[in-house]
């Protein structure tokens, strides 16, 4: 083999393991279009990436669904429930007259798999879950927006590296809702999902409760995080929310998150399951 053939091939050769080479990603995967997050997390296509345990993209629709239950959401997030956590917050708190029961209730109807994935235990695990990174967003719902997001000029979260959500002129994507959905890129398919313009009315999620909910809701389907909580273990929602808390950055904000969800699960009469911490 002469050396032009020789480059020729190893030239070859890379092209080829760029082409199939997983490409790792952090919070909430990000795999670019066309290709799907493995249950490892990891960015490509095939049945290694789309197949069994998919957590986003092009995802194949033969691969085994997960089973359904009947659990009646409602009734384990009762009034007594809710309560408790919204009681927390401060009388002069913004979301004491934003969130309520009936809100996240009338917004449930438009995940109907939300808490019914799996056993009941599993079910419980989620809205336990679910609940715990609410409480902890929104300071037992007292807070509808991010601290000092309309303020703080800093906190536009535009990420121009996501052309196909623009960020408009004067508008801020910082934290708002439950979960306290923030950046462009989430506020655009979120939008477009639920029925309002994320990207010119952002502040939609801060003035509708239904849409609140609804906004939290479609991050927790869209990112599989049922699918990651019962897994790897909550440690893998709080990297999937927060990932700046993870890694020994901010203990104590995950010792929160775990907090208010063992507490939840001991309420719900189910185990927490391992991996509590990410």
């Amino acid at each position: 083999m002469n050396r032009n053939t020789l480059i020729d091939v190893l030239v070859a050769c890379f092209a080829i393991a760029a082409l199939v080479a997983p490409q790792v990603t952090a919070q909430n995967c990000g795999c670019a279009a066309g290709l799907c997050c493995s249950k490892y997390g990891y960015c490509g296509t095939g049945q290694d990436y789309c197949g069994p345990g998919c957590q986003a993209g092009p995802c194949n629709p033969a691969a085994t669904p997960p089973a359904t239950n009947a659990v009646v959401v409602g009734d384990i997030v009762t009034d007594a429930f809710f309560n408790g956590i919204i009681n927390q917050a401060a009388a002069s708190c913004a979301g004491k007259r934003f969130y309520s029961r009936q809100a996240f209730l009338d917004a449930l109807g438009s995940f109907p798999k939300f808490g019914q994935v799996g056993s009941v235990d599993d079910s419980k695990r989620e809205i336990a879950a679910f609940f715990a990174h609410a409480t902890h967003e929104t300071g037992s719902f007292c807070f509808i927006e991010e601290i000092d997001g309309q303020t703080d000029p800093k906190k536009t979260y535009c990420d121009s590296s996501k052309p196909q959500y623009p960020c408009k002129p004067g508008r801020k994507y910082f934290g708002r809702g439950p979960l306290q959905i923030t950046w462009n890129y989430n506020y655009g398919p979120a939008g477009q999902s639920l029925g309002f313009d994320g990207l010119n009315s952002p502040e939609t999620v801060a003035n509708n409760p239904v849409i609140a909910f609804k906004a939290a809701l479609w991050y927790w389907s869209t990112n599989n995080i049922q699918s990651k909580l019962s897994g790897q273990g909550f440690g893998a929602t709080i990297r999937t929310i927060n990932s700046i808390e993870c890694d020994g950055m901010k203990p104590e904000l995950v010792r929160n998150r775990v907090m208010y969800y063992t507490n939840y699960c001991k309420q719900f009469g189910v185990a927490p399951g391992g991996n509590l911490n990410c």
